[in-house]
């Protein structure tokens, strides 16, 4: 009995070193694929990243763009509604003309009748609204301004300077700052 115990046992120390190497060799595969998976996840976990600052990216432009449009729409209507008010304040223009026209007529005629008196109250309404609105009458005192004034005439004038304004002709009128229409001037020239 002894010898087969002795066989036995030679036979399981000749297979321990076999059965050692398959083992270790096992454990250097499974090193190897979990060296493999740790690499592959670092490359997943690169490749999710970079995605992911790509879309960001993409994100925070489209953010950026849709602020610009919406910008750019607000703008664009605000322009339309002043662009409106100015369309409308020409088209008055005519109008105070021919009040400011039958204004002075009446005045020529009589300064105290009730028709006079009318016109200058409707005048004066009338200037009140359009300033309320931002609209507002060029001023022309002396000097001339190519910028708010149309020199159509020249004039000698023994009571004004070269280059003065001496008669308005036609009322100037200004929307927030612009020029609606420049006033008509006559201007003196003593030469």
């Amino acid at each position: 009995m002894k010898d087969e115990h002795n066989q036995e046992h030679d036979h399981l120390s000749q297979k321990e070193p076999e059965s050692c190497e398959m083992a270790c060799t096992c454990k250097e595969q499974q090193g190897e694929e979990k060296q493999e998976a740790g690499e592959k996840e670092g490359e997943i976990k690169e490749d999710f990243e970079l995605k992911y600052q790509e879309m960001r990216e993409q994100y925070l432009r489209a953010h950026a763009d849709f602020e610009n449009v919406k910008k750019r729409l607000e703008r664009d209507k605000n322009m339309a509604l002043e662009y409106a008010y100015e369309k409308i304040a020409l088209d008055l223009l005519p109008v105070i003309d021919a009040l400011l026209g039958a204004h002075r007529s009446a005045l020529e005629v009589d300064k105290e009748s009730a028709l006079t008196k009318g016109l200058e109250l409707t005048m004066e309404k009338l200037h009140e609204v359009l300033a309320r609105h931002g609209i507002e009458g060029i001023e022309c005192l002396e000097e001339f301004d190519p910028n708010f004034h149309n020199a159509i005439m020249q004039v000698k004038s023994e009571e004004k300077e070269n280059g003065k304004i001496v008669q308005v002709l036609q009322q100037g009128y200004k929307y927030k700052g612009r020029v609606l229409r420049p006033a008509m001037v006559s201007i003196a020239k003593n030469d």
